[in-house]
């Protein structure tokens, strides 16, 4: 069965006329964020990230609704249990 895609094409000023004014205002609002200083560089670690694979997988519904009731993300905060579970079970081969 072939799905048609549904997504809309939009001009640019179509899509700038869609913008939340308030969101905007709540944006130029918001507070300045505070600086982490020059301490907190010197001292930082970065670490990349490793590379992904994309499966399919089979997850209970419950369980995928359970994630996604907690907003945007949701696959993110998915992968991050799995890593726990990953790290929390690696010393013990």
């Amino acid at each position: 069965m072939n799905k048609k895609s549904t997504t809309a094409k939009h001009s640019l000023s179509e899509i700038v006329s869609m913008r939340d004014p308030q969101e905007d205002q709540a944006y130029l609002d918001a507070p300045e964020a505070e600086s982490l200083g020059e301490s907190f560089w010197n001292n930082a670690r970065v670490v990349m990230p490793g590379g992904k694979t994309s499966v399919h997988l089979r997850l209970d519904t419950d369980v995928v609704e359970w994630f996604k009731a907690h907003g945007k993300g949701h696959l993110t905060r998915m992968n991050a249990v799995l890593r726990a579970y990953v790290e929390a079970h690696k010393h013990n081969r």
